[in-house]
């Protein structure tokens, strides 16, 4: 399928067009904002988050893909007590709650990567993100080593915001328990359902 790209959509690729360093901070305003619109709350966060009721696991509900590989923006679903693997991104990357609670830990490696599928890694922080927190941002790779899940007692939907990848691989999975790491060779297969939504959800995220 192709996705219809709509002005909004061609200023999402201009952003994610721009070098890291400037556009995270876009990519993070522009979460921010979009987590507080009302069309799209309702349109595409509040039935994922009834749908959260009988899931067991996290998932990938809503899904906008730019064909020319600029940009992916996704609705991730959060049922509580569920939670990614530690890992990293190929691309850098955004993400706002937009209903609930998610909590964040974020890694730094301490080795120099030389030996192949080890890593050691020190947790560095860890936060929780709610509606009005804003957005947290991961460099690419080692800059970008994090956790994301919902020990919490509510359904969490959040909105994740990719870059153009810089590999081959989507990232890499990180096991700290056994100082391993592999590559992730594309987007955690399995992870993400069948169905997606490939219409472009709205036309101005600033509308009320």
């Amino acid at each position: 399928m192709t996705t219809t790209l709509s002005p909004n959509a061609n200023g999402l690729r201009a952003l994610c067009a721009l070098p890291t360093v400037q556009a995270l901070p876009r990519a993070a305003a522009y979460l921010a904002d979009l987590v507080q619109n009302r069309s799209f709350l309702n349109g595409h966060v509040l039935p994922v988050l009834e749908e959260a009721r009988g899931a067991e696991g996290w998932y990938v509900a809503r899904r906008w893909d730019d064909p020319e590989g600029s940009f992916s923006l996704q609705v991730f679903v959060w049922p509580p007590g569920t939670r990614t693997e530690i890992h990293d991104h190929s691309s850098w990357g955004a993400y706002a709650c937009a209903a609930g609670t998610v909590l964040e830990e974020r890694y730094e490696r301490l080795d120099d990567g030389s030996r192949h599928e080890y890593a050691r890694l020190k947790e560095a922080w860890h936060l929780s993100w709610s509606p009005e927190d804003g957005a947290s941002t991961v460099l690419p790779g080692n800059g970008g080593i994090h956790r994301v899940g919902n020990p919490y007692e509510e359904a969490a939907v959040s909105v994740h915001l990719y870059g153009p990848r810089l590999e081959e691989v989507d990232g890499r999975d990180y096991d700290p328990s056994r100082d391993y790491v592999c590559d992730r060779p594309d987007d955690a297969e399995g992870e993400i359902p069948q169905y997606a939504a490939h219409e472009w959800p709205f036309h101005d995220h600033r509308e009320s």
